[in-house]
């Protein structure tokens, strides 16, 4: 008799578990039904930064107020010259034959001030005219009677090394090297010398052409990433750039070696390369050359890896590439301007492959 209660009782608790349970189950699919399915989020894409203010030598955004002058360094380019100090962070260099086979550089710093700049060298009328035009302070070392006369008669606002050389406080000569390869610029210093003799230190600059990022997307033009410049080829001068797809920059380097930073050893890296064809003349026994940075010609345009052929104007005295008499505009960065003589002009003196 117990044990028949026994297995009574047993068959009670277990229909009573079965139902439980299957109450349970019923119950979680009612709510699994009822839960609403959770729609995919769509990732928003990132807000493009604005900026309050734009370099307008190189076209990059900034939220710091922009009144800095422009200053425009004669930066020496003999063999003996190199690596130079500086030029890394100067936001245009052109360069030009000086004398002979040797080119010199005017680097015009605007986004960035270095410490230091050098080996500073003489001046030249081409070069004085250009960085005026850039409304730049035009800072040298020494020249010729003549130019210096030039300087002061059309009211140049310059710095001349031969004045302050070796003073400690805005020049210097480094031990490391003979002169003339060894007057260097100490920058933090300029504004204050400039202020001194009464020069304006703040400037308010036009911008140059620069292309929008969908523009730069579409750069069109033949694959270059090698481009060689001969200027001379006895006693050799040559300039090189090279393409890096993976920086998307331009790296050069002269008489094959790379050109970088004195003290760091960090390449200069440019994101568009100018070369422009104009005619020079000799005018004096030392070499010394005219340069027609006026009249416009024939010019290469490098940025992205490709090339495009276009020309040079010169617009309220900056030199601008342009196609079918509209600007073409830089990519946001550092650019580097090379001059070339027309004769032999670039067909013969600029080489450029996809190597």
């Amino acid at each position: 008799m117990r044990k028949l209660l026994f297995m009574l009782l047993f068959s009670i608790l277990l229909v009573a578990c079965s139902e439980d349970v299957e109450q349970a189950k019923e119950n979680d699919e009612e709510n699994m039904e009822e839960e609403p399915e959770e729609e995919p989020v769509e990732e928003e894409e990132p807000e493009e930064t604005e900026f309050e203010h734009v370099y307008p030598l190189t076209g990059i955004g900034t939220n710091e107020d922009i009144d800095n002058r422009v200053v425009g360094v004669m930066v020496n380019n003999h063999s003996k010259a190199r690596p130079q100090t500086g030029l890394s962070q100067a936001d245009i260099v052109f360069e030009i034959l000086a004398e002979g086979s040797i080119t010199r550089f005017l680097a015009l710093f605007h986004s960035e001030q270095p410490e230091v700049v050098g080996p500073v060298r003489s001046a030249r009328e081409y070069y004085f005219d250009l960085a005026n035009r850039y409304g730049a302070l035009y800072v040298y070392h020494g020249a010729a009677k003549f130019v210096d006369e030039m300087i002061v008669n059309r009211g140049i606002n310059f710095l001349n090394g031969s004045i302050y050389d070796n003073d400690g406080h805005l020049f210097k000569r480094e031990d490391f090297r003979v002169a003339p390869h060894n007057s260097y610029l100490l920058f933090n210093s300029v504004y204050e010398v400039a202020e001194e003799k009464g020069y304006d230190v703040t400037g308010d600059y036009d911008s140059l052409p620069f292309l929008s990022e969908e523009e730069v997307s579409e750069i069109s033009g033949e694959a270059a990433g090698h481009v060689a410049i001969t200027y001379y080829t006895n006693p050799m001068n040559l300039v090189e750039y090279e393409y890096d797809p993976v920086t998307e920059k331009y790296s050069r380097y002269n008489d094959h070696e790379q050109t970088v930073e004195l003290e760091t050893e960090e390449p200069i890296q440019l994101d568009n390369i100018f070369i422009v064809e104009t005619p020079h003349e000799v005018i004096d026994d030392a070499g010394r050359r005219e340069v027609d940075l006026q009249s416009g010609g024939n010019a290469y345009l490098l940025q992205k890896g490709k090339i495009q052929q276009v020309e040079w104007e010169n617009r309220d005295g900056k030199l601008i590439p342009v196609k079918d008499g509209e600007p073409i505009g830089f990519v946001p960065g550092k650019t580097w301007v090379n001059v070339v003589p027309t004769n032999p002009g670039m067909n013969q003196s600029v080489i450029i492959t996809n190597d």
